[in-house]
Parts: structure tokens; C-alpha cells; sequence
């Protein structure tokens, strides 16, 4: 399982790597974009608002033997959820079976249209753009139908093969007012007009983010699995030595109990 994972990790860690610069560069585009936007220009999927109601995109792994991987981002969106629940109320989408035993408890996974439960399995080691739509869908119309003000995504990022830390990342709004006054506005013409470019890449923004958010969960998956497995079999390797070591004190004690006694029975027949 170490040799496997060290194998699929390569092509995960590529991956990864090859969509990060078109993912920041999309950000940076955007965010530039809602700069040259007047606050009541920005389209509807973009639209800042009293932040109420907070949804958490949750990634975990489909299956297990990954170190304390899902167990970090489970205590990552419980103690966000905790900072957001005074204020606001929250609500789940997850990704990956190990988040779904995980928060089975919680009531606030969100449901679909239909009633089931926002609950996305099935990962695979090389997954494409379109698993990752069915989410991308019920978030960008949970947005613009009022259900959530704000849309954030918890993933491990993938920093190298011993380091996957828990990262929180907003979707929607891209910008709050305040850091719209914080930034320093750029001079860009864009054409035919900033909204015109922000309704035509708002979707496509989203769906970046998130992909690029899958792509760090694999990489990270298997990072940790490989870790993990190496960590197995040099613990099993040592138990196996101790085990050897302890028989062979047995069994080394017991011929020599043996030999004791075939002594013992020679002299006492040589006393006769």
C-alpha cells in the first residue's frame, strides 16, 4: 500500500501543482474585476450581503489509512462552525465517505431539491472537473436563492509529503466591504465592461476554486496514506523483531532446562 500510494501521489502532486498558477491567477482576475465594479454593479452571483447564513464545502477521503488527515478537517469545520454558530446559522456539504461517518450526528447537512442529503462519494484517484459540479450547482444556487450569504471551502493543502494542514477558503463573496477599502483599486480597462466579464467567469471562478480544492484533497490522501503505510510496516517490523527475540529467549531457555535435566537424570543413574 506504501509502494501504491507513493505511485498515485506523483501523478496527484502533479496535478495539483499544474492548476494552482491558473487558480491564483483567476482570483487575482476576479477580485480585480469586483475592484473596477461598483458595489451595486456586481451580478448576482457576486452580490455582497449581511452574512446569516454560512455554508461549509467539507472534503474528506473516500477511504481510511490516511493519519490523522480527515480527523483535522473534521476538528477544523467543528470549531468553525462553533466560532460561526452564535451568530449565524451553518450548513453542510460533504465530500468523501470519511466526512460523512464523521459528521453523521450533525443536522445541518444540507438537502438538495429532492430531500437527500448534500453528501458527494465516489473520489477516485484521478478525479475530473465534473465531480466536482453536482457540489459547485447547489452551492452557486444556494447563493443566488438567498440560502447562503457566505460559501466556504475546508481541504487539506497539500505543502509536501510529511505536511497537509487544514485550510479554509471563502468562495462567496470573493470580497466583504471592508476589504474592498482595504485594496487598492488597479487600473484595468476591461472589456465589453466589468460586469459583463464577472457574469460570464462568476460560474467558472467557483468551479476553479473547488476543483483546485479536490486536486489538494487527493494529493494530500495520498501523501498521507503512503506516510501512514511506512509508519505500519516499520512498526510491524519491529514488532516482528521483538516477537523473534522473545521466542528465541524461550526457546533457548527451554533447551537448556532440557539439557539440565537430561544431566540430572545421568548422574542420579551413574549414583546407582
Amino acid at each position: 500500500m506504501q509502494l501504491v500510494a507513493a505511485s498515485r501521489m506523483r501523478r496527484a502532486q502533479d496535478a495539483v501543482e499544474a492548476a494552482r498558477p491558473y487558480a491564483d491567477r483567476m482570483t487575482d482576475t476576479v477580485r480585480r474585476l469586483v475592484l473596477s465594479c461598483a458595489a451595486d454593479q456586481l451580478p448576482d452571483l457576486l452580490q455582497i450581503r449581511p452574512i446569516v447564513r454560512i455554508a461549509f464545502l467539507v472534503m474528506t477521503t473516500d477511504r481510511g489509512l490516511a493519519g490523522p488527515l480527515n480527523t483535522n478537517i473534521v476538528r477544523t469545520v467543528v470549531a468553525e462552525m462553533d466560532e460561526a454558530g452564535d451568530t449565524s446559522d451553518t450548513s453542510l456539504l460533504i465530500v468523501g465517505r470519511k466526512g460523512q461517518v464523521a459528521l453523521a450526528g450533525a443536522r445541518n447537512i444540507h438537502r438538495d431539491t429532492n430531500g437527500r442529503d448534500a453528501v458527494f462519494t465516489g473520489l477516485g484517484d484521478q478525479p475530473e472537473i465534473g465531480y466536482i459540479r453536482p457540489a459547485m450547482n447547489l452551492l452557486v444556487d444556494g447563493y443566488l436563492g438567498g440560502q447562503f450569504d457566505e460559501v466556504r471551502v475546508i481541504y487539506p493543502e497539500f505543502v509536501n509529503t510529511l505536511t497537509q494542514r487544514p485550510k479554509t477558503v471563502r468562495v462567496l463573496p470573493i470580497l466583504l466591504p471592508h476589504e474592498r477599502e482595504q485594496v487598492r483599486e488597479v487600473d484595468v480597462i476591461f472589456e465589453p465592461s466589468s460586469k459583463a466579464v464577472l457574469q460570464a467567469i462568476g460560474p467558472r471562478f467557483v468551479e476553479m476554486t473547488l476543483y483546485r480544492a479536490l486536486l489538494e484533497l487527493v494529493a494530500s490522501e495520498q501523501s498521507a496514506r503512503m506516510v501512514a503505510m511506512r509508519a505500519a510496516t516499520e512498526n510491524a517490523t519491529e514488532l516482528i523483531e521483538g516477537l523473534q527475540r522473545a521466542y528465541n529467549k524461550l526457546r533457548q531457555a527451554r533447551i537448556t532446562s532440557e539439557i539440565i535435566d537430561i544431566a540430572s537424570g545421568a548422574k542420579a543413574l551413574a549414583d546407582v
